[in-house]
This record gives structure tokens, C-alpha cells and sequence, in this order.
């Protein structure tokens, strides 16, 4: 059993290098499978989502060699079947992307519902149509989701009921061959769209209108090998960029696209956090209590669903009261009761948090529920008194690299320790 101990009241300062996004690691990894031949990705988190992914990779008979810590070469030439493997399948929520690629390859897929955070409902059906439209059959038997082509899936125009990334992704994944035009709206625009769009395009496909309302995609006769750098994780950025804000700290943060923070940064302007914009790297200041804030979670360039509970332990010690709107996921408030053991005011009514400022927050025994708001339990306690003991962080690390590590760098008191069935521990 691993858990985090934070001592608190640190103020963070120094330089964090932010590495590659998770969120479209999960997608690119995958999207191998419609090629034909081997590709090398750089940048590529080392997290256990990612680890997750390649070993289904593996599985369905792909060689992956990992050329450094951050760079793999994948050669998708031994994959012989479409079935992903259920128990893998079933640790993770991108397991789905399997399901587009798989069609391109194949022609048909055969892949257990997909795990991950719960975060309440978080249906496929968007995902099924854009399938059924380019001329698929499905069903869901024992909890694995099939997929079938006819002789060959022909372009269509998708109208998405509502915006999904998941189903944006894998509706270009499953169309980058389809015979003719697919023209998908009502589209997620997230910056991982973009680079799973662009690393297609590295490969043959031809897809344009990546990051607007409305993706066009002519399908090709095949895809050929590449080698592609993972794009900054805006998510990992996000998090530094309100830890500083909430240690009053001074951070700067490197490989960055600042133009993907915006919605973060103008959030954290707002509160009375200084930020400083360079090509690509951004710096974080804040020597002062923060003011009370209105934030409501949106698509893109909205601002991000997954940075909602660390910027609501952020405004736990603001002046003044705050109200956080979750416009996305329906149970996002799980760790509201984490917070509010560690002395926060919060009321939840639905998708609305009334956040009351304390003076401080006191360290305790928590547990992580899910990724984000795991990160957002450090957070908490890297601003409280005492010590906080945060359980159940394989949640964390399912999407932030060495998290323990960074922190430690710019100041933060914390350690990962194990604790064994006698209760015995030791710092790792």
C-alpha cells in the first residue's frame, strides 16, 4: 500500500519541465495499429495510463522497444488480432481508441467497456454512431463492445449529439481510410484533437479543420510509418500553475504552449496570480492572499473539466466566496468530502460548489477518488498545516509523471512511502 505525505506551508519556487500530454499519448499509441509500418514517438509520458496502453500494444502482437525514457519505436506489423485483451482493457478509459483503429486495420474490433475514473455516466453511444454512420454493425456482449465493418466503411457526415472527445477521436480514427468524405461537427477542439489530427497526417491521412467546429477527413489507401512528438500535457500544467498560485509560490514552467493555458491563466489572473507569457515557457507569481472566483468547466477553449477540483482546492483559501459550475461530468464533486476533512467550507448542490475561503487548511487522512482529484489533494496538502496522508495514489500516477519528484524540486515537502501489512513504513 503507497501514499503521499505532505508537510505544508512550503512555498513553491524554481522551474518545472512539463512533459508530454497523457491525454493524447493515449490516443496516438493506439492509432498505430492502422499502420502498416513501424513509427517512433517522442515526448511520451511515462505514466501508468501510457504503460497500460503499450502493454496492449504488446498483447495484440506489436513490438515495442522503448529507445529512452520518454521515446518509443512501435512496429505494428505483428498484429494478427482484434480482440484486446478485457482485464487490460477494463484498467483505463482509452481503451476505447482501440476500437477505431482496429476497424481500420481490420475491419472489426472486439473491445471490453472501457474503465478509468468514475466521473458518473460516460456513455460510448456518440462513439457507436459515428461508427454505424460509416457503415458498421455492432453489439455489446458480456461487457465487450463488437464492431463490425461490411466490405468496407464508406465516409458520411456525423453531427455529434454532444461534444465528445473520445468519440471525435475515435470517429477520425475509424475514418482516416473510410472510402470517400467524412465530415464530423459538433466536434471536441481540446489541443490533444489537434495532435492526434497532425500525427495522422504524419502518417498519410488527410484530415483538416482539427481545433474548429467542423473536421473534414478524405480517406487514404494506407498509412506509412512516422516519427511524431507528443504535444506539452496543458493538464500537468495546469496543475503547477494553480499549485503555485495556492502556495504563493514562483514557478516557471517549461515546455509549455502558453496559448493553451489561456483559459487557466486568465482564471488565475482574475484571482490576483501574476503570469508571464514566453514562447514556450510561462512563469507563475503570487505573493498575495487570492480573491474569490467564478469558474465554469466548458469545452475547449473553455476552461478544462480536469483542472476543476485543483482549481477549487486553490480557492478553499481565497477571500471571499466562490462558486465552481462542473459543466461537463456529472460526479466530478467526489472529493469535496476529502476537502472538507481538511477543513474546507463547501457546499454542493448538483453541479454547483459554493466554496466559503478559510484561513487554512489542517492535514489529514485522505484518500485520492479519482486522477484529478488526487492531484488536487496535493495540492490541498501543500497548503495546509501539518501533515496530510493522501491513500489510494495509483490514481495519480495513472496521469502525472514523478509528480513527487517535480515538487520536491521547487520546494515541496513530500514523499511516496509503502506501507506494509504491519503497518511498518519507509519513504521511497
Amino acid at each position: 500500500m503507497e501514499k503521499y505525505i505532505v508537510n505544508g506551508m512550503a512555498r513553491l519556487a524554481g522551474q518545472v519541465e512539463i512533459g508530454g500530454a497523457k491525454n493524447a499519448a493515449c490516443p496516438i499509441i493506439p492509432a498505430i495499429v492502422a499502420c502498416s509500418e513501424p513509427c517512433i514517438i517522442e515526448n511520451v509520458p511515462n505514466v501508468s495510463d501510457v504503460s497500460t496502453i503499450v502493454e496492449i500494444l504488446q498483447c495484440l502482437g506489436a513490438t515495442v522497444e522503448r529507445i529512452d525514457l520518454h521515446t518509443l519505436r512501435i512496429d505494428p506489423t505483428g498484429i494478427q488480432t482484434a480482440e484486446v485483451p478485457t482485464d487490460l482493457a477494463r484498467h483505463l478509459r482509452a481503451s476505447y481508441y482501440f476500437i477505431g483503429a482496429l476497424l481500420t486495420r481490420f475491419g472489426e474490433a472486439h473491445v471490453a467497456m472501457p474503465g478509468g475514473c468514475d466521473l458518473g455516466p460516460r456513455p460510448i453511444d456518440q462513439h457507436l454512431k459515428a461508427f454505424a454512420s460509416l457503415g458498421c454493425e455492432w453489439n455489446v456482449e458480456y461487457g465487450v463492445v463488437n464492431v463490425k465493418a461490411g466490405e468496407k466503411m464508406t465516409g458520411a457526415h456525423i453531427f455529434f449529439d454532444v461534444v465528445s472527445v473520445g468519440a471525435t477521436i475515435n470517429a477520425m480514427l475509424a475514418a482516416v481510410r473510410a472510402e470517400g468524405l467524412t465530415v464530423l461537427e459538433n466536434v471536441a477542439k481540446e489541443p490533444h484533437i489537434v495532435d492526434v489530427a497532425n500525427f495522422l497526417n504524419s502518417m498519410g491521412a488527410d484530415i483538416r479543420g482539427a481545433g474548429t467546429d467542423v473536421i473534414k477527413i478524405r480517406g487514404v489507401e494506407k498509412l506509412h510509418g512516422t516519427t511524431y512528438s507528443i504535444v506539452p500535457d496543458q493538464i500537468e500544467a495546469g496543475t503547477f500553475m494553480v499549485a503555485a498560485a495556492a502556495t504563493r509560490g514562483d514557478i516557471l514552467l517549461t515546455n509549455v504552449i502558453p496559448k493553451h493555458l489561456e483559459s487557466i491563466s486568465y482564471r488565475l489572473v482574475r484571482a490576483g496570480v501574476e503570469i508571464t507569457e514566453y514562447d514556450d515557457c510561462l512563469r507563475v507569481f503570487c505573493n498575495r492572499r487570492l480573491a474569490a472566483t467564478n469558474i465554469k468547466t466548458m469545452p475547449h477553449p473553455g476552461f478544462p473539466t480536469d483542472l476543476q477540483p485543483q482549481a477549487a482546492t486553490m480557492l478553499c483559501c481565497a477571500d471571499g466566496t466562490s462558486i465552481i459550475t462542473e459543466g461537463i461530468w456529472d460526479s466530478r464533486f467526489r472529493y469535496v468530502d476529502e476537502l472538507r476533512r481538511m477543513g474546507a467550507k463547501i457546499q454542493v448542490d448538483g453541479k454547483v460548489a459554493v466554496i466559503e475561503g478559510v484561513d487554512c487548511l489542517t492535514g489529514a487522512a485522505v484518500r485520492a477518488t479519482d486522477l484529478r482529484a488526487g492531484a488536487a489533494l496535493v495540492i490541498a496538502g501543500l497548503m495546509s498545516q501539518g501533515e496530510t496522508e493522501i491513500d489510494d495514489i495509483y490514481h495519480i500516477e495513472r496521469g502525472y509523471e514523478d509528480i513527487v519528484g517535480k515538487l520536491r524540486s521547487i520546494g515541496a515537502q513530500i514523499e511516496k512511502r509503502i506501507y506494509s501489512d504491519d503497518y511498518q513504513s519507509a519513504a521511497l
